[in-house]
């Protein structure tokens, strides 16, 4: 047996698999509600979002990292207090960007504009 072996199971192709077909759901759901133009209000929109990302890392945390319920407790705690600081700061992050994105991008009538000017000029 080699020492590669010997540290506990690192999924089967099942698990493997399933981890796969969770994480590719979880990234077609909320591309689908973008592209498919749902009428839902946009906070829901951003709740739904955030949610299914926030189920996303965590999907990859267990069936991709392997983060569970084992022997090496102390490891698996440290690793998921770790997991759920980085999975807010990606969370907090990503919203904080698109707002300021949002907020400071030009509005389409002023970008009308400032094309008429530019082709007025030459």
């Amino acid at each position: 047996m080699s020492a590669h072996t010997q540290h506990g199971s690192h999924g089967s192709m099942g698990t493997l698999m399933t981890g796969f077909a969770l994480a590719a759901l979880l990234t077609i759901v909320p591309f689908a509600l973008v592209m498919g133009e749902v009428q839902i209000s946009r906070i829901a929109m951003i709740g739904i979002i955030m949610g299914l990302a926030a189920v996303q890392i965590l999907v990859h945390l267990v069936f991709f990292l392997h983060v569970n319920r084992s022997a090496e407790g102390g490891w698996t705690l440290a690793a998921s207090i770790f997991s759920v600081i980085i999975l807010v700061i990606v969370l907090a992050g990503s919203l904080w960007v698109m707002h300021n994105m949002n907020e400071n991008m030009m509005p389409m009538p002023d970008m009308d504009h400032m094309m008429n000017l530019q082709s007025q000029q030459g």
